[in-house]
């Protein structure tokens, strides 16, 4: 972000990715982490990570990012893509090497209790679940919900990129999640979501 004396500039990821290619900007990477690291964390995490793990994989994909960071192609994907593919491959590699750890004698794995398998399904049906709903949503809806959490771009932003007042981006983005926690709300009945 630059300040020009009317309030700090806003970077695409994109832009933010070629500043670390060209010269190892430390303070675009800082900004890149800060969007990142809690959105990626909350993603693997709804792949049936733990917290603890995710976290870790979350700092593993941004260091990837870092490293390489030249390798990014604008004209292939988008840095969003191109930053949860990172990931999706980091949680694909992670749980091969948890199998394999499996296959190995108990007593050398085991050390803290796994989480209850009904809980591992709920969380992963959850996902699931929320995805599935997602899909269900007007376009309009899901663009504004991908560019506020996926792309953490501020409302504002959004309004901007998309020329329409904040007020509709605002109503939409209630809207979709009103539809979403109803939504979850029919598939747990007797739970609030």
């Amino acid at each position: 972000m630059k300040d020009d004396g009317l309030g700090p500039v806003i970077q695409t990821p994109e832009a933010l990715i070629l500043r670390i290619a060209q010269s190892r900007d430390r303070q675009a990477y800082a900004q890149l982490f800060a969007r990142f690291a809690p959105k990626l964390k909350a993603f693997v995490m709804g792949q049936g990570m733990t917290a603890a793990e995710a976290e870790d994989l979350a700092q593993d994909v941004l260091l990837k990012v870092w490293r390489k960071a030249e390798m990014f192609d604008p004209s292939k994907a988008t840095a969003v893509t191109w930053i949860y593919s990172i990931a999706r491959n980091l949680r694909i590699d992670a749980a091969r090497k948890a199998k394999r750890v499996r296959e190995l004698p108990e007593d050398l794995w085991q050390s803290e209790p796994a989480r209850a398998a009904d809980q591992v399904l709920s969380d992963a049906q959850s996902a699931q679940s929320l995805t599935g709903l997602i899909a269900t949503l007007p376009e309009e809806q899901k663009t504004i919900l991908r560019m506020s959490f996926y792309e953490d771009l501020s409302h504002g932003d959004i309004a901007k990129a998309l020329a329409l007042p904040l007020g509709t981006v605002k109503s939409r983005l209630r809207l979709a999640m009103t539809r979403l926690k109803a939504a979850m709300a029919a598939l747990v009945p007797g739970d609030r979501v």
